[in-house]
């Protein structure tokens, strides 16, 4: 009973921040973007159950599927390029009736299972490293042709949040994190024009308006509701890769501070929960999952500062993105889950 009562309470330690920041992303939502519901319930009720579930799975169950798991998930990046839907000029989701799912989120945590049982075996070798990240490539390379930059970058954070807490020799990891340093002339090449324009400039018009929200809210904000940047529609995107200064347009320093506390807060606990997890897998898994939604946290905020280029990056939980919510409810469900025998 005593250990019953004990897990259940390190679980409260992601349980409850994930909820406190979805029904601080209702609010705001409601106000920023009313004509999102009551469509946007579908995805929310979809992350929560999706939460339970897997939090509820041992993750050496899911362990058992990791090659099932891989092949759908490179069948699931294919499906965009054959019956995806067209929005601004891209290709990333598949319409679902009334929604639409983005593949390249929902797989991450899907993949990092895989990549988490491959290099953790006894003894890893260059060899078994180097086959692992032929796997991991593939992915990645359909994730890229989407196009979706911010997600293929912070897929390849989780994987090397994966690798940082295997038995792999850390020269050769320096090695090859070099090595993919050269290669980045050849990524550029893949890149789309508007991609590069992103990278090269951080004073372009999307971000010059984000960084007025941000300031304009000063300590309480606008208030919710009243915020001209988001109200009129002068910060563009204001409910997905701008929320971040919409709140704090909004809301001030003191509601952009708060989200960032519990955000961080929830980081906080799942770092906690690589000492409990049963196994150097799940261990390993959660590694990745946590630096991946750091970098995640960390770009968003910076992008929405002005101090980091525009990557199209969402806050998790708070964002408008239902297959982002999804991902990142499987994610911390996945965690809890890691801890269970």
């Amino acid at each position: 009973m005593n250990i019953a009562s004990s897990r259940f309470k390190k679980d409260l330690g992601i349980t409850i921040p994930f909820f406190i920041l979805i029904i601080f992303s209702f609010v705001i939502l409601r106000s920023l973007a009313p004509n999102l519901f009551p469509t946007y319930f579908i995805y929310i009720i979809a992350a929560i159950i999706a939460f339970f579930i897997f939090s509820q799975i041992p993750f050496d169950i899911l362990s058992e599927f990791k090659i099932h798991f891989y092949i759908a998930c490179i069948i699931f990046l294919i499906l965009p390029l054959i019956i995806g839907q067209v929005t601004r000029g891209v290709v990333r989701w598949i319409p679902i009736g009334p929604i639409a799912i983005l593949p390249s989120e929902l797989v991450r945590p899907f993949l990092f299972i895989l990549f988490a049982n491959q290099l953790t075996k006894k003894n890893l070798s260059l060899k078994e490293f180097l086959k692992t990240s032929v796997l991991f490539i593939l992915p990645l390379f359909l994730i890229l042709v989407q196009p979706s930059l911010g997600v293929a970058v912070l897929t390849a954070i989780g994987y090397l949040g994966i690798v940082l807490a295997t038995s792999l020799d850390k020269k050769i990891l320096i090695f090859l994190v070099a090595l993919l340093g050269l290669s980045f002339p050849i990524i550029w090449l893949f890149l789309k024009p508007y991609q590069r324009q992103r990278i090269m400039s951080i004073d372009n018009y999307n971000s010059v308006q984000a960084t007025i929200s941000v300031g304009s809210g000063k300590l309480t904000g606008l208030g919710l509701g009243k915020g001209t940047e988001t109200q009129l529609a002068f910060l563009p995107e204001k409910q997905t890769d701008f929320i971040f200064a919409s709140i704090s347009h909004e809301l001030g320093f003191v509601g952009a501070s708060l989200v960032l506390l519990i955000s961080f807060f929830l980081l906080f606990r799942v770092s906690q929960s690589v000492s409990y997890a049963q196994s150097p897998q799940s261990r390993s898994f959660i590694s990745g999952l946590f630096l991946a939604m750091l970098a995640q946290t960390f770009v968003h905020v910076g992008m929405n500062m002005g101090i980091l280029p525009i990557t199209g990056v969402t806050l998790p939980l708070v964002s408008a993105g239902g297959s982002s919510l999804i991902a990142t409810a499987i994610s911390l469900g996945m965690v809890i889950g890691a801890k269970r025998n």
